[in-house]
């Protein structure tokens, strides 16, 4: 009996002790932020901190309602964005696109649309630490400032830049200098779907959605327009403006936002619905909204 209790006593003792050792995992936790499974994020406090103030700002301007559905962007980071901050970081750098399409070939339009994707519309840790606004590790060849970064593995090096412009021609010389870019440096400057699609062919992304996600960004926010720009031809607007016979009244396309048609007409989104009486931010295709 004493030993079928010792036993059974140490069989409990070991059960206890198994349980105990079989505690959850916690994330790691880096300088950069927390690094989760599946892929790359900032840390909560940054995304919560940029939105919150994207808010404010909003708010202070009377246009708190056209943001109300953050879209998210992901690529070397994943932060949220307003349509505003994507329409402010077009403008300042859509002429160092086309620039740089003049001088080196490529399409303003991906250039762009990579530099909204890969830093989060200049709102990722690596557009604040390193003016890196395309993710460009440092390779054996980079000589120059660098900056320490969780990415694929955990403190990876990548360039710093003195300033974003920088990073836009390094960008450029990235794709020209490297033989395995050659190919698509023989399509259509204006085909912009064939170049994205190129893009991941030759390994510039392991993202299987990468093309998808460029030809959204480039489509949405209309960057094709800059390679007709460049290329001096005409650009037709693939969602003309649809006017009522008097001119008065808009019908909503897909990918409209009341932002998006505020702006197309010169007039203001608290203007807008006002004259539509529009109490919700919510707007259908085929409706017609009053704009004069």
């Amino acid at each position: 009996m004493k030993k079928l209790l010792f036993v059974l006593l140490s069989m409990l003792v070991v059960a206890c002790g198994t349980s105990k050792s079989t505690t959850s995992r916690k994330p790691v936790t880096t300088k950069t932020g927390v690094r989760k499974s599946g892929g790359k994020t900032m840390t909560r406090k940054e995304i919560a901190d940029q939105y919150r103030k994207a808010k404010e700002e909003d708010k202070s301007t009377g246009k708190q309602t056209v943001y109300s559905k953050p879209e998210i962007l992901e690529a070397t980071t994943r932060v949220k964005v307003t349509t505003q901050m994507v329409h402010e970081y077009i403008n300042q750098f859509k002429e160092t696109a086309k620039g740089n399409m003049r001088q080196y070939g490529i399409p303003a339009s991906i250039t762009l649309g990579q530099g909204i994707l890969e830093s989060g519309a200049g709102t990722g840790p690596l557009s604040a630490l390193a003016n890196n606004h395309f993710g460009i590790k440092c390779h054996k060849e980079w000589t120059g400032p660098s900056v320490s970064y969780d990415d694929d593995a955990a403190g990876e090096c990548f360039r710093k830049y003195d300033d974003a412009s920088q990073s836009y021609r390094d960008h450029s010389l990235f794709l020209t200098s490297r033989s395995r870019y050659a190919g698509l440096f023989e399509l259509d400057k204006d085909d912009y779907k064939a170049w994205a699609k190129g893009l991941k062919a030759a390994g510039y992304a392991t993202d299987p959605k990468y093309p998808e996600k460029l030809i959204g960004i480039i489509e949405r926010y209309q960057l094709h327009k800059y390679d007709a720009e460049v290329m001096g031809k005409e650009w037709i607007d693939p969602n003309p403006v649809k006017l009522a016979d008097n001119g008065d009244y808009y019908e909503v396309v897909k990918g409209d936002t009341l932002y998006s048609i505020s702006r197309r007409f010169n007039i203001t989104v608290d203007e807008l619905r006002r004259k539509n009486n529009i109490q919700e931010n919510s707007i259908s295709i085929g409706q017609q909204l009053r704009i004069r």
